[in-house]
């Protein structure tokens, strides 16, 4: 049942969100969980990330998402923008850092559905095999 409402949930996210939505998400997810003290400057995708899902400089106050979350599930790109909202308000993977993401009910669902893609990717490909 939780893998068809994941894949129901990639579906409904297919179409990508612009910059401009993606900023939007985020201010929403600020006041959401953190009372809108994570005031990015800047949101967006970018293509240069393909070893992290997300990236952030708290000096300036810019996030940057791996356009390989575009088209998973909401709530995986949700707890991704989280994450890197909590760095401007927390540096590095302390305790504090975790316990703002705590009032995030589908953090541990989300970084399940990110493992499973990263060991989905280290899986050889087997020429002719069926994909189900």
């Amino acid at each position: 049942m939780t893998v068809m409402l994941d894949k129901l949930a990639a579906q409904e996210s297919k179409r990508a969100l612009g910059d401009g939505e993606l900023a939007e998400r985020a201010r929403r997810l600020s006041e959401q969980y953190f009372d809108g003290r994570a005031r990015p400057t800047s949101v967006r995708w970018v293509t240069n990330q393909n070893t992290r899902w997300g990236s952030c400089t708290p000096a300036e106050g810019s996030i940057r998402l791996s356009h390989r979350l575009q088209g998973m599930p909401e709530y995986v790109v949700d707890y991704v923008l989280l994450h890197e909202l909590a760095h401007l308000l927390v540096p590095g993977h302390g305790p504090r850092f975790w316990r703002l993401l705590e009032g995030y009910p589908r953090t541990e669902r989300a970084r399940g559905y990110l493992e499973g893609v990263v060991a989905a990717e280290r899986l050889p490909h087997v020429p002719g095999a069926r994909d189900e």
